[in-house]
């Protein structure tokens, strides 16, 4: 009889077997989540960008950095997993190629995005909202005062997006 046995009774499980792993438990767990990815040539693509120090900076620092910048054209598949990019000329000093983990489709078309230099976009990413036309007028009775209401189609907006203002404030 063992010494462990003798004190507590039972047989002592052996640690050779502890640190050995289960394989094909791990793989199947992975398998379930896993896709396989293929892109077309001619796709459009967001790339994916790293938020690390001494990383080129897109934009904004800290939690409110962008986390994909594009989207860009994909020319040529490299391999099973890479991808080679049309980048612009300010990000020429980025290699080209890209693993697949780092792109996200771009769903719609991208070639109808509305340029923003016909909005008046200024350098704070806001632009003035121009009243275009009044859709609709409501009184609200309050216990002591009745306030006016207006419903305003802006510039650059479709029906849907018009909006209640103070009647006031469009009139001043």
């Amino acid at each position: 009889m063992d010494l462990f046995e003798a004190l507590y009774c039972r047989r002592c499980r052996s640690p050779i077997r502890w640190f050995e792993m289960d394989q094909s438990g791990q793989k199947s767990y992975v398998d379930l989540r896993r896709r396989d990815l293929n892109f077309d040539v001619n796709n459009w693509f967001y790339l994916k960008i790293s938020t690390m120090k001494g990383v080129m900076r897109f934009g904004i620092m800290g939690k409110h950095s962008p986390r994909y910048v594009g989207p860009y054209q994909i020319l040529r598949r490299i391999g099973k997993v890479a991808y080679e990019l049309d980048l612009p000329n300010e990000l020429a000093s980025v290699h080209p190629i890209f693993h697949v983990s780092m792109l996200k489709k771009c769903v719609g078309d991208p070639t109808s995005i509305v340029s923003l230099e016909g909005l008046g976009v200024k350098e704070s990413l806001s632009y003035d909202e121009i009243p275009v036309e009044i859709l609709d007028r409501q009184v609200k009775k309050l216990r002591n005062k009745e306030i006016a209401s207006v419903k305003v189609l802006c510039k650059n907006q479709l029906v849907e997006g018009a909006t209640w203002k103070a009647e006031t404030d469009i009139m001043s």
